[in-house]
């Protein structure tokens, strides 16, 4: 905040009129003693669009936030904004939030591509970028890039787990790879490549590529299936998912199939792809799977539907996505409320930098939220999980990705 100093007043009367702007708190752009403006982009059009129900899901938890009072009496104005999956049209949109909406923060922009193409602009505008919705392992770099957080595991130690699980118990895999041909899909490459280690070469048969643009991956699958692997795995966002899940028994390949676990939703990618093709599907999860009965029958799972029915209620009850939307905005309203006060870009960033081991009621148990000034990496442990036909059904431990 700059300071104003007006003619004719006494020192006695600055240093009051200082002491009360302290007590109203200290506020940065979108912040008022009424509202807190926070910004996204989500595609809620494009290649990506099964993603939408996140953002419509963190506005609705931000609604029952503000029918509660707000944080400290200071309702949420989330200003959520489409972006079609489209690094221009981010920063066109992000641009807009910063410069003419003034927003304290961005809050969850959804996408590898599209948060690389926004990242420099708000870190050298020292503007937050808070718990990506993405799990690129770049968002952990709190040295070169203070202002910009992940959130949810990283895609690296996802996939390190997929490799850790095949060298145990597929000693003789021959691995096929289906990746999206940016940053995201690459960052679940390299990881497996990693953790297969001098195996690597010898164990990964064949790799595909695809583009968002493509209209099916259809082709990428057939080739797969041509390199004789019995191992797949994908990391693909929903709609390419759901094509690989029915191209692959369609053309009657059955390999053991390990699914990223960003496109695990039974409504929006299991089912389309018809559930009957999806059975044995291996994932990880850090979340709880709003159609495993497990979770049915508890309090935790009873206030959320509840929040469903009434604050979401075109949203399906058997889309992850809104599990998913409303533990991330769960986990800004933890932050915003430890600011109390101090609603300024600099402690944003040192409040999100000091949570310690969050428990929120559906991350999976044993799963909490840390970081600290060198660890930007809020989520680093995961289940594995079977499809089975129905819902995910979670096996073995809980397993930390360091």
């Amino acid at each position: 905040m700059r300071p104003v100093v007006m003619a004719g007043l006494s020192a006695s009367s600055l240093v009051l009129a200082g002491t009360l702007a302290l007590a109203a708190g200290q506020y940065g752009p979108g912040v008022s003693d009424t509202e807190i403006k926070i910004g996204n982009t989500m595609p809620y059009s494009g290649p990506a669009s099964g993603y939408g129900a996140i953002g419509k899901a963190q506005a609705s938890y931000f609604a029952m936030i503000n029918d509660q009072g707000g944080i400290n009496g200071r309702k949420i104005n989330f200003i959520s904004r489409d972006d079609g999956y489209s690094p221009p049209k981010t920063v066109e949109q992000v641009r807009k939030l910063v410069e003419e909406d003034q927003v304290l923060l961005l809050f969850q922009t959804l996408g590898t591509p599209p948060n690389l193409a926004i990242r420099d602009y708000l870190n050298d505008n020292k503007i937050p970028q808070l718990f990506v919705a993405t799990g690129s392992d770049q968002w952990n770099n709190p040295k070169h890039y203070p202002w910009t957080m992940g959130w949810q595991p990283s895609y690296g130690t996802e996939s390190r787990v997929y490799a850790r699980y095949i060298l145990k118990n597929l000693p003789d895999a021959r691995i096929a790879v289906l990746y999206q041909n940016d940053d995201f899909g690459k960052d679940y490459l390299n990881g497996l490549r990693a953790e297969l280690g001098d195996k690597a070469g010898k164990m990964i048969v064949a790799t595909q590529s695809y583009e968002t643009t493509d209209p099916t991956v259809d082709s990428q699958i057939v080739a797969l299936q041509s390199s004789s692997a019995n191992v797949l795995v994908t990391a693909a966002i929903p709609k390419f998912t759901t094509q690989a899940i029915r191209k692959a028994y369609d053309i009657g390949w059955r390999p053991t199939h390990f699914l990223n676990s960003v496109s695990t939703s039974v409504a929006s990618v299991m089912k389309p792809a018809g559930v009957e093709k999806g059975v044995g599907i291996i994932s990880a999860a850090f979340d709880k799977d709003p159609t495993d009965p497990q979770w049915q029958d508890t309090p935790e799972y009873g206030e959320w539907l509840a929040w469903m029915k009434k604050y979401n209620p075109s949203g399906n009850v058997r889309d992850a996505f809104n599990i998913y939307g409303y533990i991330t905005a769960q986990t800004l309203v933890a932050v915003l409320t430890a600011c109390g006060d101090d609603l300024t870009r600099d402690n944003v960033m040192k409040q999100a930098a000091g949570l310690h081991d969050l428990r929120l009621p559906m991350l999976l148990p044993g799963i909490t939220i840390s970081t600290g000034a060198d660890d930007y990496a809020p989520i680093k442990q995961m289940q594995l999980q079977k499809f089975d036909g129905n819902t995910w059904k979670l096996f073995g431990e809980v397993i930390s990705g360091n």
